[in-house]
């Protein structure tokens, strides 16, 4: 499994840092506290492992994460839970959270089901509650909820404000929800790894979200 190097911290924020350890294959078994460890405290910027000095970010337990939503593009939505290392910088005291790739700060959707959900907002059309269907794995649902699923709508919200994925620029300023939902997933999409029979642009959503800051 890959080490998170140097550019990984770029990607942390308030303690937390996105590893580049995919969920499917976290689930299966949880990455050592070596293989997570990561380069640098992202409060102090001090060195994990300085160089003629002793270890400074040590491993500090694990914890429960949640990550809601379909684990592959088209499969029936989830609420799956990992267990995610924490850290502790000896130089700082702060306290690091390493958890997997598709982890969004604060929010329980994977990265990828939220990808996925824009796209079928954006490029498929679907309406609300069809994505919903797609995408939550909650099924009991109030009158007022049903035909209006709007914690999509704060996801559209959040992407437009920059809030949601900080790669992603350029968004229409005065654009419609179904607009700005295109746009993140064409982008969002930009950052999935090439293979030789591209997907289509809903997959590629769903598969670049991980690698997308």
């Amino acid at each position: 499994m890959p080490r998170i190097t140097l550019q990984e911290k770029t990607r942390s924020t308030r303690g937390v840092v996105r590893s580049a350890v995919g969920v499917k294959s976290w689930a299966e078994k949880t990455p050592s506290v070596e293989t997570l460890r990561p380069a640098y405290c992202p409060a102090c910027l001090s060195p994990s492992r300085p160089v003629g000095e002793g270890l400074v970010l040590y491993g500090h337990g694990l914890r429960d994460r949640q990550l809601w939503g379909p684990p592959e593009p088209n499969a029936p939505p989830a609420a799956r839970v990992v267990q995610v290392r924490r850290y502790e910088c000896q130089a700082c005291g702060a306290v690091t959270v390493v958890v997997p790739a598709e982890t969004l700060t604060k929010r329980l959707y994977s990265a990828a089901a939220v990808a996925w959900a824009l796209a079928l907002f954006g490029l498929a059309l679907l309406s609300p509650s069809a994505i919903r269907e797609l995408v939550s794995p909650w099924r009991v649902l109030g009158n007022a909820s049903a035909p209006r699923w709007v914690t999509l709508f704060r996801w559209c919200a959040a992407a437009a404000e920059g809030r949601l994925f900080r790669a992603v620029r350029n968004l229409p300023a005065s654009g419609s929800a179904r607009q700005v939902a295109e746009a993140v997933a064409v982008a969002v999409g930009a950052h999935a790894l090439p293979s030789p029979e591209p997907p289509s642009l809903l997959v590629l959503a769903f598969l670049g979200a991980a690698r997308t800051p």
